[in-house]
């Protein structure tokens, strides 16, 4: 997946990214840290789905998305080991950027190219675990507040706030 924005590109993610990719992660969500193992682990299990955003000659940004098994969003922190057989979701598991790529397009773009994605590999969803208060955001991309019993749990794993949210593709 590779996109060109006016101020910087979307581009594959490469294991070289990994020091940069961690130290956005680590700045943007403090309080739900990730180690260097998981997102190298979602490099290794589905590149496609992983993406860097170079902005201004340095990393900016990354999202990491994946097949998954719809309402069963992986736990923080957490290895998969491998992907489902037969997904029944496409999972945003993160999609962090830093404050100077406010006004860049970069997150609109990425989020349309990950849902167009999702749209070609069979599956009717797509879901994610809203954190930070980021629910308007990605509300503008037609996701919904989901209740799913067997998520709640789950989510105060997270915080208070986290919400579960899908998209129902075509």
């Amino acid at each position: 997946m590779q996109i060109e924005l006016e101020r910087g590109l979307w581009r594959p993610m490469t294991t070289a990214d990994m020091p940069a990719v961690c130290a956005v992660g680590d700045g943007i969500h403090v309080a739900y840290p990730e180690d260097k193992a998981v997102f190298v682990e979602r490099l290794r299990l589905y590149p496609a789905g992983c993406v860097a955003l170079e902005l201004d000659s340095k990393l900016a940004g990354y999202a990491i998305t994946h097949p998954w098994r719809y309402a069963e969003p992986p736990a923080l922190n957490v290895m998969l080991d491998a992907l489902p057989e037969r997904a029944t979701t496409y999972y945003i598991h993160d999609i962090a950027l830093l404050p100077e790529t406010r006004g860049s397009g970069a997150g609109s773009a990425i989020v349309n190219a990950v849902i167009a994605h999702a749209e070609t590999i069979g599956v009717s969803n797509v879901s994610l675990v809203a954190v930070n208060g980021s629910v308007p955001f990605w509300s503008r991309f037609g996701f919904a507040v989901t209740e799913e019993p067997k998520v709640t749990a789950k989510l105060l794993t997270y915080d208070a706030d986290a919400r579960f949210m899908v998209r129902t593709l075509g």
